[in-house]
């Protein structure tokens, strides 16, 4: 029987309750103080009857100190070895806890089954031989800290070994080492761990804003394709949302559960670039970690790797991006060893491909494997009919992060936003309307509120299209200017002053373009 005495925490209380049991010739077989400041004895009594405590039970709350006593189910230990049983019962991955001779203290089921035996079997294991290559005990001495992604393999397959040593306290308050907790994660699996934390939130198809025709068109099309298991390449301005789409794709295919990872070609040094996507072998050059590194494709394993900028790759990994389309197989940096993967490419450039291919800068045979599936995202400049939806939604995501009141959209500040040329495309304008509604202190954003930088303004003719006549044209190009100027002239008075015309001249044309809702 297990009994927990709510007590005092004095000298002698133990004793003086111990004695009872003494004198009716009980076994006390183990206690444990427990309670936030110990006033709580647990005692083990093997052999006590109920009848003996009804008995006992008075003499023991006349102790000195003694408030209450009550039978438990459980010594306070018991409840923790057992909690800690399920805990690591209910891990898929495989623990032990291992000692300086390399022997297992104690595994969870994933262990005992990875090592073929019963978890009851499991203590006292010799974990050296199932590891004959890597002394654990010295690892542990080597290093006395927490080592992480440790390479090793263990019956014929691949893990990553996190390893924290365990430390016990001497009498003159000197720690030394215990031994270690060993934890196991299948390497063809980490990809898939990492993408589940990273996609919190699912962004899909509907995540995408579709205000304009052009960008729906785009859609239609990316969800089509977004099944076929192909490379894909998607060609669009800077800012204007191709890996959104990317990632689309990859959740609207039959991939979408599997890891989905990116690795922005531009700005990498070659070698930096090639052991991101590739990994490294253990030792492969110096400064490179021990036990080596997994590339984002081993990562990726049966979900997508989205490359962007990939007119920046280098020739050298043109070269291996190449074979992998072609066999799925690579080698890791400073290895011979042979990797065969499952995985789709995305690629993504602003660059002109088959421009760079003429140049001798991209490889054509690399160009035509990529270019299997394609799409064009238009620019923002392009898809001016759906600026003032596109506002209105960037308003009040950026309303609601910053925990302010929804501000609304004045004329002057939606011309100005239309008639940008908007190099930085989508991201700019949701940029820029962030910091309007930061800096905007009343209900309204004008155009005082929008941070626009004149540099990389549009050539003359840009975004105007030249079909049609020559009066056609002409009042695209006058439409265009008068977008343009009005937000900083926002009369037809003040607008007329600044063209040198007459204040007449300007209402009409404003009243003929629809803008700024002159009369």
């Amino acid at each position: 029987m297990r009994l927990r005495f709510h007590c005092q925490n004095r000298i002698g209380i133990l004793r003086d309750i111990v004695a009872n049991f003494s004198d009716y010739g009980l076994n006390v077989a183990r206690g444990e103080v427990g309670g936030e400041h110990g006033n709580a004895i647990y005692l083990h009594v093997p052999n006590l009857l109920h009848a003996q405590l009804a008995t006992l039970r008075p003499e023991l709350e006349s102790v000195p100190g003694v408030f209450a006593v009550r039978q438990v189910s459980l010594m306070p230990s018991e409840r923790r070895h057992l909690e800690l049983d399920a805990l690591l019962s209910s891990l898929s991955d495989p623990v032990m806890s291992i000692d300086m001779e390399g022997h297992i203290v104690a595994a969870n089921r994933a262990a005992g089954q990875l090592l073929g035996v019963r978890v009851d079997e499991v203590p006292g294991l010799s974990l050296d031989r199932h590891l004959p290559e890597l002394d654990l005990p010295a690892l542990i001495r080597r290093n006395n800290a927490r080592v992480n992604g440790l390479r090793i393999k263990l019956r014929d397959t691949t893990f990553l070994a996190d390893i924290a040593p365990l430390h016990r306290e001497h009498q003159d308050d000197v720690a030394s080492l215990a031994g270690a907790v060993v934890t196991l994660h299948r390497a063809d699996r980490i990809g898939e761990r990492i993408y589940q934390v990273q996609r919190q939130e699912h962004r899909g198809f509907e995540a995408i804003f579709q205000a304009s025709p052009r960008l729906q068109t785009v859609i239609r099309e990316a969800r089509r394709m977004a099944p076929l298991d192909a490379p894909l390449l998607i060609q669009g301005e800077t800012g204007t949302g191709k890996e959104l789409l990317a990632r689309a794709c990859h959740l609207a295919s039959a991939r979408g559960k599997a890891p989905f990872m990116a690795l922005n070609c531009a700005g990498l040094p070659e070698s930096m670039a090639e052991t991101e996507l590739f990994g490294y072998a253990p030792g492969a050059f110096e400064g490179a970690r021990a036990e080596g590194k997994l590339g984002l494709l081993e990562l990726t394993a049966d979900g997508t790797i989205f490359l962007d900028e990939v007119g920046e790759m280098s020739p050298r990994l043109q070269v291996k991006l190449l074979r992998f389309l072609q066999d799925g197989g690579f080698r890791r940096v400073g290895s011979d060893e042979e990797t065969w993967l499952d995985v789709r490419v995305i690629c993504a450039t602003q660059q002109d491909l088959p421009a760079l291919c003429a140049e001798g800068l991209f490889r054509h045979d690399l160009y035509h494997r990529l270019n299997v599936l394609s799409l064009q995202v238009p620019p923002l400049r392009e898809c001016r009919d759906g600026i003032e939806a596109l506002a209105m939604h960037f308003i009040d995501r950026a309303a609601r992060q910053i925990g302010c009141r929804l501000p609304e959209l004045s004329a002057p500040a939606l011309a100005r936003l239309v008639a940008y040329h908007w190099p930085g495309n989508v991201r700019q304008l949701e940029n820029v309307l962030f910091q309007a509604v930061s800096l905007c202190e009343g209900e309204t954003i004008e155009p005082a509120h929008l941070r626009l930088p004149d540099v990389g303004g549009a050539a003359g003719l840009a975004g105007i299209e030249l079909e049609g006549s020559l009066a056609g044209i002409l009042g695209k190009v006058e439409r265009r200017v008068l977008e343009e100027l009005y937000p900083q002239h926002p009369s037809s008075r003040q607008l007329a002053k600044r063209l040198g015309v007459s204040h007449t001249t300007i209402a009409n044309k404003l009243r003929r373009h629809g803008i700024g809702g002159e009369g």
